[in-house]
């Protein structure tokens, strides 16, 4: 019996970053993921888990905001081999004003049989700050 081979915690990241624009991003995701954004933005949960809450908000999102591109990309793998750190940039615009965005990340991952297991989001709450009121107001409508 063959033992199932699984991409490698920097291949499910480069996936990762391709889905951010291209779609299908919640299937990146094991079923019991956990997300912690320890410098969440108010409106934003500090904690979530599971594949279908993210893939909810995911879905909510796409009214609202649309990813163009990631640029700045940095993949830091570490000594264990299920975390790596990635460093980037992912532009876009807002569907309503075609305004455009940009957001920073750093992300600390965990890959397990090929599914992002748990993540500690780290994005630069100012970067986002003028578009604030126009997100939450798409977002609640």
């Amino acid at each position: 019996m063959s033992v199932p081979t699984y991409p490698t915690a920097r291949e499910v990241v480069d996936r990762f970053l391709r889905a951010s624009v291209d779609g299908g991003l919640a299937d990146m995701y094991a079923p019991d993921v956990v997300i912690e954004i320890p410098f969440a933005p108010p409106g934003i949960p500090r904690r979530s888990q599971g594949r279908e809450e993210l893939r909810a908000r995911f879905k909510a999102a796409e009214g609202v905001l649309r990813w163009e591109r990631t640029d700045n990309v940095l993949i830091h793998e570490t000594a264990d081999p299920e975390v790596v750190i990635v460093e980037f940039d992912i532009h876009g615009s807002l569907v309503a004003s075609g305004r455009s965005v940009v957001s920073s990340y750093i992300m600390v991952v965990r890959v397990r049989d090929g599914l992002i297991v748990h993540s500690r989001d780290y994005g630069n709450p100012m970067g986002m700050e003028e578009y604030r009121e126009e997100l939450m107001s798409a977002l609640k409508s």
